[in-house]
């Protein structure tokens, strides 16, 4: 069924996002928006970058407006009916106190841990970004043929501008179209685990980098204490769950 509506919606996606697609990956996007920082620095052009992220995303989809969203891409009537017939009733309970509470039924948001339910969030992001995007008027030009109005995983978003007004244009336009299906902007940033900051350089991602690879380390302190496991046995564990922690992003 995932098959299915990827064939209907695929070519029809904002070409910018990367989430959840075949051979797009986090630093590709890292990587873009950076070389992207450091030319504008380097011809001292202007450039203004906002980063979006939505709290409790996958909580907060408008399911009414999900299920029209399906049938605007094209997604046959018949998936529509049964995703939407696995979602009608759908009961939780939750441990409040120590103990379980009545059920209650949840009327929004998509399935945790459900194969579908990225792409179905998706379609939303999708819908937003070209929404609240007018064709040349929100975008920077990167190349001689080529505009980018941003550089987007999941709902993880990176919004650029040449101008001060544009990027106060944009932004409202998408809180506009976010706020219609249930979306909100987070008041208080991380772009896919690197930090950036304002003046373009890497020292500050660095820096947090190494310290989240220290906590990493100390998390572990019993494995290297241990006399029961060999050095080899401490190298691969530490190369596994440190030294990916440390590297992260190094591409970039």
């Amino acid at each position: 069924m995932l098959n299915r509506m990827k064939d209907c919606v695929d070519a029809q996606r904002h070409d910018q996002q990367a989430g959840f697609r075949k051979d797009r990956s986090c630093t590709d996007q890292i990587a873009t928006l950076r070389i992207i920082m450091e030319q504008s620095i380097e011809w001292n052009s202007s450039l203004y970058i906002n980063f979006t992220d939505y709290e409790k995303a996958f909580d907060s989809v408008d399911r009414t407006t999900l299920w029209k969203l399906l049938r605007h891409y094209g997604v046959p009537q018949k998936i529509v009916n049964i995703i939407q017939n696995s979602y009608d009733g759908l009961n939780c309970k939750i441990v409040h106190g120590g103990q379980l509470t009545d059920s209650f039924e949840i009327k929004t948001g998509v399935r945790q841990g459900c194969l579908l339910s990225p792409f179905l969030f998706l379609l939303m992001i999708d819908w937003i970004m070209k929404t609240s995007t007018s064709e040349g008027k929100h975008e920077i030009q990167w190349t001689s043929g080529m505009q980018l109005d941003g550089l987007d995983f999941a709902n993880d978003l990176a919004l650029l501008y040449q101008t001060q007004q544009q990027m106060q244009e944009k932004t409202t336009s998408v809180a506009a179209a976010s706020a219609s299906i249930g979306l909100e902007d987070v008041k208080t940033f991380t772009y896919l685990g690197s930090n950036i900051d304002e003046h373009g350089g890497s020292g500050g991602a660095v820096k947090a980098r190494i310290g989240k690879a220290r906590g990493a380390y100390l998390q572990l302190s019993n494995v290297w204490n241990s006399k029961q496991l060999s050095t080899n046995i401490k190298v691969r564990i530490f190369n596994t769950n440190v030294k990916t922690v440390l590297l992260y992003g190094v591409e970039t």
